[in-house]
């Protein structure tokens, strides 16, 4: 009964999430809030991180032994999968705006904060030349990249899909956003795992 209340949870925070950051949501409080829309992004960052603490606490509760440890060789894996999380998030931050993601720019500037590439249009230098989305994979590497019992195992599968359902999501609104640009770029840049990038530097 514990593991379905934690699967409840963490795919109620997940609804909750995606459902205040989607466009008919954005775009009805965008038309009726007028200048205060700037606070949004800041808002629905505080509603996330606050919602997301008593689910977390709740998985932390129930945990067990785990049934799959990062141990002996196996630690190069873990050791691979943290390095990479690291690195993705570092290369991403070069070319995302921090500010802009956390909603602080949007208060100081009024901005909409739609793209947030430092330019504000869309980046296809540094690491988004490679993948299109570095810190989705960061993400899913991190929170793999620990000891696993039934609880870990159940939060894991569930955010792993909700970031793969959060990408495609993400990508209806940059090609909203951006139009023929974007589908170029989605042609041309994988979305996780480098391969085009890979083939290119081979041929």
């Amino acid at each position: 009964m514990k593991y379905l209340i934690l699967a409840v949870l963490v795919t109620a925070w997940c609804a909750l999430h995606s459902a205040m950051i989607s466009p008919p949501v954005t775009e009805y409080l965008d038309k009726n809030l007028g200048d205060n829309f700037r606070y949004y992004r800041l808002f629905f960052n505080v509603v996330s991180a606050l919602t997301l603490a008593p689910v977390a606490f709740f998985a932390y509760s129930v945990r067990t032994e785990p049934v799959s440890c990062w141990a002996g060789y196996m630690r190069t894996g873990q050791v691979f999968l943290l390095g990479l999380s690291a690195l993705l998030f570092f290369l991403g931050a070069r070319r995302y705006d921090v500010r802009q993601l956390l909603g602080l720019e949007q208060i100081k500037e009024g901005a909409k904060g739609k793209a947030i590439a430092h330019s504000g249009k869309l980046d296809t230098s540094g690491v988004l030349g490679v993948m299109r989305h570095p810190w989705y994979l960061a993400a899913m590497s991190f929170i793999w990249a620990r000891d696993l019992d039934l609880s870990a195992i159940i939060v894991n599968v569930i955010f792993t899909a909700y970031l793969f359902i959060g990408t495609f999501l993400e990508e209806r609104k940059l090609v909203m956003e951006f139009g023929e640009e974007y589908r170029a770029y989605q042609q041309r840049v994988s979305m996780f795992i480098p391969y085009n990038w890979l083939k290119s530097k081979l041929k």
